[in-house]
């Protein structure tokens, strides 16, 4: 008991001090408040975009692409391919198979915020996508009919690119087309997109009759195995199968695995700055406290109390430091709108950044090893002070 008494003491001695040293301790801590707020600002970009890839993900709704493709640019399905597809066991159906064979092409559009030109997806679709992703919802205008040059346009792609107004008309490839709608997918990926009718757009683009994917909707998750196997057993087809939660994950891959692996780099590179900036801060801490940390040595203070209340003191500053970091990130980074090209696709997503509960946790936990590891070598070199010669400091 006497020797926890002398711990918490000696900390709270010492952080009483801290405003003495308020020049030190206040570099240190906004130090460390700049490595978080990079920190969870990258990684946030990050979350956002692959949240907004697997936000439309279902289980019951699955993808089938020519077999070897690894997305919709580098598949490619015949009118037959489409109909065997369509008529698989395990799709749901109401009066008729609720399925769409699509057509996914990329166009160039300028950006609102600087005008350069940005690829984005222009999605060809058959009727019945609309239910088999469930969730898309007009906010503005009307779906287009078929069959006419008309086009709607996510959310995220109205707010990002130029043009993508109700009523404007807009002259991609060969064609007019006319905007007739802004619609919403629960903050997914179709958000960024611009829909029309696919056989509208196969002879805008002279695809012929070939599709890209078939989308559709099972009537359960657990037909999935039925299906799957129903076509993977028929020598007409070469298609890979997968749910729509698989594929839009596996989608977000390279572009998250990039933007963590770039953000982590840098915040090494910071933390380390903040690093030096903590062991010099509890250094000099140690330096101006030479003469009182001697003189508790010698009213019986042990060497443990001494470095406990440094790596405290040191402690307490990174976390503070930690918290305001986290909290600059949030304000200024959640919520944030932008787009950025999947480079899988090619194509522009438009996402919000999101700074997550996890995001916070990991700035804390972050902020926190760099006070501890800062506070370390110093606390062991007060706990080493020769009594004698600590005294005879002025």
């Amino acid at each position: 008991m006497n020797w926890l008494s002398q711990m918490f003491a000696v900390a709270l001695y010492n952080l009483r001090t801290v405003p003495e040293r308020k020049g030190a301790a206040l570099a240190a801590a906004v130090g460390i408040a700049g490595v978080v707020t990079v920190l969870v600002g990258m990684l946030s970009i990050a979350v956002g975009f692959h949240k907004t890839m697997t936000a439309t993900g279902a289980d019951d709704v699955v993808i089938v692409l020519r077999g070897g493709a690894n997305n919709e640019m580098s598949s490619g399905l015949t009118y037959e391919d489409t109909r065997v597809i369509s008529d698989a066991p395990g799709i749901a159906r109401t009066e008729g198979p609720i399925a769409s064979a699509e057509l996914f092409v990329i166009i160039s559009l300028p950006k609102r915020s600087t005008g350069t030109d940005a690829n984005v997806p222009f999605r060809g679709v058959q009727p019945g996508a609309f239910a088999v992703r469930g969730n898309i919802k007009m906010i503005e205008g009307r779906r287009f009919e078929p069959g006419r040059n008309e086009i709607i346009a996510g959310k995220g792609a109205a707010r990002e690119f130029g043009g993508l107004n109700v009523g404007r008309k807009l002259h991609i490839g060969q064609n007019e087309w006319e905007v007739v709608g802004i619609f919403t997918a629960e903050g997914g990926s179709p958000e960024s997109e611009i829909w029309t009718d696919a056989g509208v757009l196969q002879p805008a683009y002279h695809r012929g009759n070939s599709f890209q994917a078939v989308y559709a909707k099972l009537s359960s998750p657990k037909e999935f195995q039925t299906f799957k196997d129903s076509l993977s057993s028929n020598p007409q087809l070469n298609v890979k199968i997968q749910t729509q939660k698989e594929y839009n994950a596996e989608q977000s891959t390279m572009m998250t695995t990039l933007i963590r692996v770039i953000g982590g780099g840098i915040a090494i590179l910071m933390g380390l700055g903040a690093l030096f900036g903590a062991l010099n801060t509890m250094f000099g801490a140690v330096a101006a406290r030479t003469r009182e940390i001697a003189t508790l040595r010698a009213l019986g203070f042990g060497a443990s109390p001494v470095v406990f209340s440094v790596l405290v003191e040191s402690l307490v500053l990174a976390l503070i430091g930690g918290a305001v970091g986290a909290a600059a990130a949030y304000f200024a980074f959640n919520g944030l709108q932008t787009a950025t090209m999947n480079f899988q696709t090619f194509s522009q997503v438009a996402f919000s950044f999101v700074v997550s509960p996890q995001l916070l946790v990991l700035a804390v936990i972050v902020a926190a090893f760099i006070g501890l590891v800062g506070g370390i070598f110093p606390a062991v070199r007060a706990a080493r002070i020769p009594i004698a010669a600590g005294l005879r400091e002025s």
